[in-house]
Order: C-alpha cells, then sequence, then structure tokens
C-alpha cells in the first residue's frame, strides 16, 4: 500500500471543478473524461454491444478460452453490472474498468445494462431497466445460480435494489450480490455526510442532493428501492459483498446497509479500505488498494458460482 499512490489519486480527484451548479451535459461530459483516465484490461477482455431486454448493452467477455478463470479453475457464470453515476450519468463504458477488471479476474462474462438516466427518466426507471435485464438473462435459460449482481456508487444500490424488485416479483434470486461504494440512502442521513465533508475528495451533500433532486422528482426518498439502508427489508437476499472506502461522505450508506442485512439474517462482508475515496477499485493498475479489493471481489463472486454449481450436483 502506498500512501503516495493514495495522495495522486486524491489529487486527480480534486481537480478544481466549475463554480455553480452544472447542467447535465457538463456533468456527463467531466465524468466520462475523468472515466476515460482509468486502465481498461483492454488485453484481457473483449467486448461487443447487445441488446438485454429491451435496453442496449455491453456484453464483456474474458479474451481466453470462454469458460475458463485466469486461474485456470471454472469460469461458468454471468455478472450482471449496473454503473455508477448518480443516476444521472455514467454508461456501461465508463465503468468498462470495474466490469473489465472483474471478468479478467473472475473468467466469467458480463453484460452492463445501458438503463435509462434522469432526468430524463427519473425514479424507478433505472429499476425497471435493471430488472427487465435480469429478466432477459432467465428468459434465455440462464440459471439465477450462475448469475451475480454486481455494480458500483448509484449502480452498487442498484445491484441491492434489483434484488428487492426481484424478490417482491417472487423471481428467482442471483447467487451473490458485490457492490463498490453503494449508494443506498436517497434520505441522506448518514453521519458520514457530515464527518466525511472536505476529507471526501469527490461528492459533498449539496452535489449528491443536486443530482438526488432529479432522480427522485419529487419522490418520497422513504422507500425501500431508493433508501434500502434504512428502510428495505433484506430478508432473503443472496450473500453480499460491500467495498468502501473510509474517506466517503457515502460511507454509512455501506454501512448501515451491512448492518440491516446482518439483522435480516443475509451473510455479508462489510470490507473498509482506510483512506480511499468513492470507487477506488476504478484505479485499478494506479492504486495498490484498488487491485487488492477487486482481487478480493473476484475471489467472492468465484466462490458464490462455485457454491451455487456444488449445490446443484
Amino acid at each position: 500500500m502506498s500512501r503516495e499512490q493514495r495522495i495522486r489519486v486524491d489529487e486527480i480527484l480534486r481537480q478544481p471543478a466549475p463554480e455553480g451548479p452544472r447542467s447535465v451535459e457538463e456533468i456527463r461530459a467531466g465524468f466520462r473524461q475523468l472515466m476515460a483516465q482509468m486502465i481498461v484490461p483492454h488485453h484481457s477482455i473483449r467486448t461487443a454491444p447487445t441488446t438485454l431486454g429491451d435496453r442496449p448493452a455491453l456484453r464483456v467477455e474474458p479474451s481466453e478460452a470462454p469458460g475458463r478463470g485466469p486461474d485456470g479453475g471454472p469460469g461458468t457464470g454471468t455478472i450482471l453490472y449496473f454503473h455508477g453515476g448518480g443516476w444521472v450519468f455514467g454508461s456501461p463504458e465508463t465503468a468498462l474498468s470495474l466490469t473489465g477488471n472483474l471478468v479478467a479476474r473472475t473468467g466469467l462474462g458480463a453484460y452492463s445494462p445501458d438503463y435509462r438516466l434522469a432526468p430524463e427518466h427519473p425514479f424507478p426507471a433505472a429499476i425497471e431497466d435493471t430488472l427487465s435485464a435480469y429478466r432477459a438473462l432467465l428468459d434465455r435459460g440462464e440459471d439465477p445460480s450462475a448469475i451475480v449482481f454486481a455494480g458500483d456508487s448509484a449502480g452498487g444500490g442498484l445491484a441491492v435494489t434489483t434484488c428487492l424488485a426481484a424478490r417482491d416479483a417472487d423471481l428467482p434470486l442471483p447467487a451473490a450480490v458485490l457492490a463498490f461504494s453503494p449508494g443506498t440512502d436517497a434520505t441522506r442521513t448518514g453521519e458520514s455526510m457530515d464527518t466525511k465533508e472536505g476529507i471526501d475528495p469527490i461528492f459533498t451533500r449539496a452535489a449528491l442532493e443536486h443530482t438526488g433532486a432529479m432522480y427522485l422528482a419529487g419522490a418520497d426518498p422513504h422507500q425501500p428501492l431508493l433508501s434500502p439502508a434504512v428502510h428495505a427489508d433484506l430478508t432473503g437476499l443472496p450473500p453480499m459483498l460491500i467495498q468502501v472506502g473510509a474517506n466517503e461522505v457515502l460511507l454509512d450508506d455501506s454501512t448501515r446497509l451491512a448492518a440491516r442485512a446482518r439483522a435480516a439474517g443475509v451473510d455479508v462482508i462489510l470490507d473498509v479500505t482506510a483512506d480511499v475515496p468513492h470507487v477506488f477499485q476504478s484505479f485499478a493498475g494506479v492504486l495498490d488498494e484498488a487491485d487488492e479489493a477487486l482481487d478480493r471481489a473476484a475471489l467472492f463472486l468465484r466462490q458464490r458460482i462455485h457454491a451455487a454449481a456444488t449445490a446443484r450436483t
């Protein structure tokens, strides 16, 4: 672990931003520019546009022989990956450093749906699209015990809420949920919203409330699909791995989600890394902690897929 690496990442994320609220297009362009700096393991993956449900999606597969993991073990299974971006910006392409690294490390193929974004399509459009993507996999005959949900930030929240929506629709649930710095509390009541202000190099309460209002569009945030960390019954959800950085204003979105999951009898691992920012895993190849966290995440996914396969036989 390198203090110099962490300082460098913090400096990258603290680049001066334009004063005052930015337009949606400015926010989206700025995020694309930031994520274009991330290292994507192109030599280990191949990508192709596709459709899942009624939405465009990105298919990401390991470049080595299909069905084999990088350690030579079985790689059979599917990651359904939900990109981050506050439900307002981002795309499967901006998340490719994350999706690609998970695919390269697990040998599993992935689909990343291009779900609809606010303010053009506020809540619950994103969840409708992610649930539709999951239904499409099931309709194709994929075994739910060979599917895992994963996502970062808003997409990490969607990994959880899509599980809730699937459970409430009486659909079989996936084998696991992996959430990087998930957004799970639209009420913004976590203590870290205030205690990490200024320490977090990316977010402020004002910035989160600005984009959050676009997604809510007047909806009450005090409901399970918007604030699962404080309002959802998580009973019956599959095993979860939640990874978060200690420098995040959204830290308590993860800690309270983990506590709520544990109280509901869910197998949950809360993985907190010191002195790193929101979705620090994006800095794989630059930050040692990012690569180490992705290795742990990949191990978790492989173990859950293996456990489900063993249970089937």
